[in-house]
């Protein structure tokens, strides 16, 4: 099956565009995903401690207006306020939902907690927003690593930040035949993120002096009848597009099995200390089998996972040096 998938750049996907900005001091950021001509979508949250904004619209219970946006930030919940830039945005634009009396664009978003590294009090905001969706309108950035929501990600936080290792954000995208799959996430997991192509562990919980791996779901195990605070310092939100023309229904169903991505790269992976969820998209008119495109998207975002850490990796003293 390898050799009918093509690596190809986001950029070759028409009609959707990811802009970011960030504080680099204080080390959080907003990436915003527009879709130039709206998109249906489905939402599948598998963490216990979700930030979210808007995701009913995602239902498919609810209406079938198109999305204009998703939103991915840091800032935990505070990070949501994120949205009220971006929408001013694209009001000011005249892209939204046209009500008779004004256009309101819709818009989903999912939030990390990236409190813990760099500066607590300083979060993602409207102006931030703004900012992110300006760059999403002016063109497609594909950039990976410590850029917008994934500036201040980090995954294997057991034991405390400084036995924890720096995370980010990954892009990847294939086309097979017509169809065409790109997968955008931030990975700051509670769990050790692995590589699926061959399970060697590539990220997360690190002994007391930064030499070698431990093993974070064993060490886990060991806590077992110890109650543990972990409070919601942990997500993974990424988002799936396909130019594929699906309903809401069958794109919650390809979130759902996006999710097979997250089971293979991060253990342990859905817990209630983490937030994690994943948008599928669908902003094309190709015919295609939702069945393929959920399996293809699996496999989209595992690469994107990887890439999410690799292009994120820092020396210990600068990831040290900011965390709280």
């Amino acid at each position: 099956m390898e050799s009918l998938i093509k690596e190809i750049s986001i950029k070759e996907i028409d009609d959707v565009s990811i802009g970011h900005a960030q504080n680099d001091e204080a080390k959080t950021g907003v990436s915003v995903i527009y879709f130039k001509n709206g998109a249906q979508a489905g939402c599948d949250i598998s963490g216990g401690g979700p930030a979210s904004r808007e995701t009913p619209l995602t239902s498919s219970m609810t209406a079938d207006n198109p999305l204009n946006a998703v939103v991915l930030s840091g800032g935990s919940a505070f990070g949501l306020a994120a949205s009220d830039g971006v929408m001013r945005c694209l009001e000011e634009r005249g892209i939204g939902f046209d009500t008779g009396f004004a256009k309101v664009p819709l818009v989903c978003q999912s939030c990390i907690f990236d409190l813990g590294y760099g500066k607590s009090d300083v979060r993602p905001d409207a102006d931030m927003g703004y900012e992110a969706c300006v760059r999403a309108l002016e063109g497609c950035d594909d950039s990976m690593g410590n850029i917008g929501a994934g500036t201040g990600a980090s995954v294997g936080k057991l034991l405390g930040m400084k036995q924890a290792m720096k995370s980010g954000l990954g892009v990847h995208a294939i086309q097979v035949g017509d169809l065409k799959i790109a997968a955008v996430v931030v990975v700051n997991a509670f769990g050790d993120i692995f590589d699926s192509s061959n399970a060697q562990k590539i990220a997360g919980l690190m002994d007391p002096e930064r030499k070698v791996f431990w093993d974070l779901e064993e060490t886990f195990v060991k806590m077992v009848t110890t109650p543990q605070n972990l409070f919601k310092t942990n997500t993974t939100i990424g988002c799936v597009v396909c130019n594929a023309k699906f309903d809401k229904a069958k794109l919650n169903k390809i979130a759902s099995m996006t999710r097979n991505a997250y089971a293979r790269c991060i253990n342990p992976v859905g817990t209630m200390a983490d937030g994690d969820s994943i948008y599928a998209c669908s902003i094309g008119e190709v015919v295609s089998d939702v069945n393929v495109v959920g399996s293809l998207a699996a496999k989209v975002m595992e690469k994107a996972i990887k890439k999410a850490v690799e292009s994120a990796k820092i020396d210990d003293e600068e990831y040290l040096k900011n965390c709280l």
